[in-house]
């Protein structure tokens, strides 16, 4: 079943924030415990999301097998946002702190907010994503990790935890047994999350 998935766009450039997590799926294993009795096998996948910090819709999504890393998604969600579609920054956890997932975030003229992981050594300046890379990995020595994460604004990849929260609230297991269908399941829950989104969002205002 191929799965429409809308969104709703926002003025000016796209800031995306980027997260990945497991979920339970039931494999033909636990049916067939269900069944005929005999070994349970859980199966997990893995979903990826990147969404826009502005309008908060989910505007690229991809779902694989539990073996598959984080980073090298990257790349395949940087795909689904349209080439004419300027990204302004993307912003992602450690463990995206790699070269492939920098060299993807330059090619599309993007600032890259990634944290280097812990004992990071400088990279090789061969590349556009090495350079910056290398500059923040100055940076976060210069200033520390927690201020840098404050001037970057790194708080904000917070936001896309709280959208895969809300994908989860639909339900923290899969409920198809193939491939195939847990894949527009999912697909299902993201247009399901980005028309409740298009709906409205809060806002908040500073009292006092």
């Amino acid at each position: 079943m191929k799965v429409n998935i809308p969104y709703r766009g926002s003025d000016g450039p796209l800031h995306l924030l980027i997260d990945s997590t497991g979920i339970k799926g039931e494999g033909e294993g636990e049916w067939n415990v269900r069944k005929h009795g005999g070994a349970r096998r859980g199966v997990w996948r893995k979903i990826h999301i990147g969404i826009d910090e502005k309008s908060l819709g989910i505007r690229a999504a991809e779902f694989t097998t539990s073996d598959v890393g984080d980073a090298p998604m990257l790349p395949e969600l940087h795909d689904q946002i349209p080439p004419g579609h300027e990204i302004a920054s993307v912003t992602a956890d450690g463990a995206f702190d790699t070269r492939k997932s920098h060299d993807a975030i330059a090619a599309r003229g993007a600032a890259a907010i990634i944290p280097p992981r812990k004992n990071a050594k400088p990279w090789k300046l061969d590349t556009a994503g090495a350079i910056e890379r290398n500059e923040i990995l100055r940076a976060s020595k210069r200033v520390g990790r927690t201020i840098w994460r404050r001037w970057s604004g790194y708080h904000r990849r917070s936001r896309a935890e709280t959208k895969m929260h809300c994908v989860k609230l639909l339900g923290q297991r899969l409920s198809a047994r193939e491939f195939d269908r847990q894949v527009a399941e999912f697909q299902v829950r993201v247009a399901v999350l980005n028309g409740f989104t298009a709906l409205g969002i809060p806002v908040k205002e500073a009292m006092g």
